[in-house]
């Protein structure tokens, strides 16, 4: 009977302990959500966007005040300019995109990501600017109603769909940046044959504000050949390492796909022998000599 007395009693406390594990279960485990703030594309973006017209350019009035006055950004001081004069640089392009969708611009507008429009840091609001991505040839008119970016390096901001036609959502790549002048626009100069580029004026930027601008002869169609890889991560990881360890050759740098292939390139340069002289600074940086290539 003892034996029997104490067998009922194990059993009914394992039924007890039983009982107070199933009302109180260990939550299970789940996975992180994601970072909050996180920018990138919307889920389902409108179909089509490839056919989206750029921007057309009109002269609009300039204030002195409001988004065109200085304005300091981590402790950077940038000072817009409102001269209507040519204005063109060389440098890392990035996007903007469901993170600001919706949300007021510099100048009061609401941003739309699907629409053609960029951010600029010290361009006059509002600006009209063509946009060219020197490794595909391909160019875009958008309406600059924005400021940014502000990273060392970059020079613009573009829409999402200004970035898709170009592109350029992979991530940041070089670009070439030329403000449409209001004498350009009144003329219907700045309608150029796409086959004949227009000189391109480097604007060297220091604190944020424009210096002078100096003449240099064209793009070029001479490239330096860093690295060939079957995927991309590859030539992005290459990129990386490389305007990490010389931020200067940052804007230089770009991934072009052919045959199917990522091949890293640097340039373009205005000749062969710029290419030249700019291999021979590569090569401490590379395992393997540049290879100096013609593209038209």
């Amino acid at each position: 009977m003892r034996r029997l007395a104490a067998l009922l009693s194990l059993l009914a406390l394992f039924a007890l302990l039983s009982g107070c594990a199933t009302r109180a279960p260990v939550p299970p485990v789940s996975a992180p959500a994601p970072a909050p703030g996180r920018d990138g594309p919307e889920a389902n973006p409108p179909p089509n966007l490839l056919t989206v017209p750029d921007a057309v350019p009109k002269v609009e009035l300039l204030r002195q005040g409001g988004p065109n006055k200085p304005y300091e950004i981590d402790g950077v001081l940038y000072q817009p300019f409102l001269e209507d004069k040519p204005f063109v640089q060389r440098g890392l392009a990035s996007w903007y995109g469901k993170k600001f969708h919706g949300r007021p611009t510099a100048n009061g507008e609401v941003y739309n990501m699907y629409a053609m429009t960029a951010a600029h840091a010290t361009m006059p609001l509002p600006s009209y600017a063509r946009v060219r991505n020197p490794a595909n040839g391909r160019e875009v008119v958008v309406r600059i109603n924005d400021r940014g970016p502000f990273h060392p390096g970059r020079v613009i901001d573009l829409s999402y769909t200004a970035a898709l036609k170009l592109d350029l959502l992979r991530g940041v790549a070089p670009v070439e940046v030329e403000r449409l002048t209001a004498e350009a626009i009144r003329s219907g100069a700045w309608k150029r044959d796409s086959q004949e580029p227009p000189p391109v004026y480097v604007a060297q930027e220091s604190a944020g504000a424009p210096q002078r601008e100096t003449l240099n002869p064209a793009a070029g169609n001479f490239w330096l050949q860093l690295g060939s890889y079957r995927l991309l991560d590859g030539a992005e990881a290459m990129r990386s390492l490389l305007a990490g360890d010389q931020p200067a050759l940052a804007p230089l740098l770009t991934v072009i796909r052919e045959n199917g292939l990522h091949r890293l390139m640097a340039g373009p340069y205005g000749s062969r022998l710029e290419a030249a002289d700019a291999a021979e600074r590569f090569k401490p940086l590379m395992t393997e000599t540049p290879l100096l290539v013609e593209r038209r």
